[in-house]
């Protein structure tokens, strides 16, 4: 799949535009799924990413937050750009964002208990009564798809109260539930709570709408699959029950990968995948961290831990590989990229192997160029370069990456498998290292005895003749990687 925006993509209605006019493209190369931006309504209007989540049911259609297109633009421009995929037989992932909504209408006035930030289980107040903009009234758009009633009874939590101090965090008191839902960690004591307002999922007025919804979204758009944001922030038992309803509302197998984003805790991933019942997949954040020590740390990595402790290889079935995301992206809020030098490595490891389901960034196929604040206040300007052989390395996954996995991972700095092919399709022989060139006897397989093989990405010019018993000399540059395909 491909993540087909970034924090920092261009506004004014030109992202769904793009998608449509880069649809050959993404077919040519192999990518057979598209994970799109929030489409809907955010509290930003126009200059919002969509993780600040207003009205669901406004795609781009209705003037509300002084705009009637969101910043990729119109309803009917991201119908178009999702029609033009499914016409190249690509799938179309959706982001879905239901932790929160932001950018209430009126002010409502409720009772509630201020909690400690760093533990949320704590109360540092007796309940009193704030008044916040809890109510959603959607002047835009009426009752036009839904006319339910979002108020404070909606939400379990807000940060906002007129007149009180900045940076508070404030627990909703009412008839759905004693405190915050639950969660799979303590982290922050109880992490339900993560910004704006809170979506209080246990009232049942509450699910049955978003219930409602998801079906609505499948319905005017035709998705095939969706991203859930923020899922360490939700009940396990929400989703669940919110995936097996849609499917069986749309009679689709929906695919689904949450962001649970937990580097370096493979165990907590484990167990969200339990408590879930192994309803969705989940982005290999574990992973993510390896290849960014890896790229840090160069020679002194030990590339045979790559894929120790990662979901990839605890449960590769529901593991989806990442380089680099829109959060990890320089100046964002998880900010951790891969190294520039590493990226060809790191793609080679998340596309050619057999196990999981990998996803390319947008700037590491495209490039971006950016303005932006980082931690410390201050602007910077941003260059992200195309990854080096990226476009090769896709279609080798697509015509190469195929049968039998041998694996020769017994030098620190250099790794080396190869895949044997199918029936339908020839193999390729990957080898990589993150120091000197190497040179590695690797089997491709006795039926490739006598047939030359050569350097799909163009690092070397000679060519590897297979022996008798299926086995070849391959080379690779000093930290960099090459990939060796059959001569046609």
């Amino acid at each position: 799949m491909m993540q087909f925006f970034h924090w920092y993509s261009d506004g004014n209605g030109q992202l769904w535009e793009e998608v449509k006019n880069q649809a050959q493209y993404l077919q040519d190369l192999g990518i057979n799924a598209v994970w799109l931006p929030p489409a809907y309504k955010a509290s930003g209007g126009g200059y919002s990413t969509g993780y600040d989540p207003y009205d669901l049911f406004d795609l781009g259609e209705f003037d509300q937050k002084g705009t009637i297109p969101t910043k990729y633009g119109t309803k009917q421009q991201y119908l178009d750009a999702i029609w033009a995929l499914k016409e190249k037989g690509i799938r179309v992932i959706v982001d879905i964002v239901l932790n929160h909504k932001a950018g209430g209408d009126e002010k409502e006035r409720f009772h509630v208990v201020k909690v400690d930030p760093n533990n949320r289980q704590q109360n540092i107040s007796e309940p009193f009564e704030i008044e916040s903009y809890t109510k959603f009234t959607f002047p835009g758009r009426g009752t036009q798809y839904s006319d339910f009633n979002w108020n404070f009874n909606c939400f379990s939590g807000v940060d906002y109260a007129e007149g009180e101090e900045s940076g508070s965090i404030y627990q909703i008191i009412h008839d759905h539930g004693d405190g915050w839902e639950e969660m799979i960690d303590d982290e922050k004591g109880n992490y339900d709570y993560l910004m704006y307002n809170d979506i209080e999922q246990r009232n049942p007025n509450v699910r049955a709408e978003l219930n409602y919804w998801g079906k609505w979204y499948h319905d005017t758009v035709g998705f095939d699959g969706v991203r859930l944001d923020a899922v360490k922030h939700q009940s396990p038992q929400f989703y669940q029950e919110w995936l097996y309803t849609l499917r069986a509302n749309t009679g689709k197998n929906i695919f689904a990968v949450g962001e649970y984003w937990e580097p370096g805790h493979l165990e907590l991933l484990l167990r969200y995948i339990d408590a879930t019942d192994g309803s969705m997949s989940l982005f290999d954040s574990s992973l993510h961290l390896n290849l960014r020590k890896a790229s840090l740390a160069g020679s002194d990595y030990d590339l045979r831990t790559i894929f120790d402790e990662t979901l990839v290889q605890a449960n590769p079935q529901l593991a989806v590989t990442v380089v680099d995301n829109h959060d990890t992206q320089p100046l964002q809020s998880l900010e951790a990229p891969i190294e520039e030098w590493f990226k060809p490595l790191a793609y080679a490891l998340i596309l050619l192997r057999q196990d999981g389901y990998p996803c390319i960034f947008y700037p590491d196929l495209f490039g971006a160029h950016y303005w932006g604040h980082g931690k410390d206040g201050n602007e910077y300007e941003i260059f992200l370069n195309k990854v080096d052989g990226i476009e090769a390395l896709i279609i080798a996954r697509k015509e190469y990456a195929y049968g039998t996995q041998r694996d020769y991972f017994e030098d620190a700095n250099c790794l080396g498998w190869t895949r044997e092919g199918d029936g339908e399709h020839r193999g390729c022989a990957v080898l990589m290292s993150n120091k000197d060139a190497y040179e590695k006897p690797m089997e491709v397989g006795a039926h490739y005895a006598g047939q030359e093989f050569h350097d799909f990405l163009g690092r070397f010019e000679h060519r590897v003749t297979i022996d008798e018993n299926g086995w070849g000399n391959f080379s690779c540059p000093a930290g960099n990687v090459s990939v060796w395909v059959p001569v046609s």
